[in-house]
């Protein structure tokens, strides 16, 4: 069975990936807002802040993501780093 008999994922489809994308984002603001309720004791001043740990969570994935493009720059080969040389084929013992 292949083609149109086949059902699709669930969580493939576009409507639940736009409603789960939203859902997320809501979560995201109601545990943001979550902190006008909560009282927040931090060690230092600024983790006392509102909304601290949300805005240093997503400085933080930044600051990881950048680097590991940065990190790739250095570290990446060329497409075709793997294959021999000579037109061949077969095996590289050989």
């Amino acid at each position: 069975m292949t083609g149109k008999d086949e059902q699709e994922h669930w969580l493939a489809r576009p409507a639940t990936i736009k409603r789960l994308w939203w859902g997320f984002a809501v979560l995201l603001v109601i545990t943001v807002l979550a902190q006008l309720i909560v009282h927040v004791k931090g060690y230092f001043v600024v983790d006392g802040w509102f909304g601290f740990g949300a805005s240093y969570g997503f400085l933080a994935c930044l600051a990881m993501v950048l680097f590991a493009k940065g990190i790739g720059f250095f570290l990446k080969r060329k497409e075709r780093y793997y294959e021999r040389d000579d037109d061949t084929g077969g095996d590289a013992n050989a």
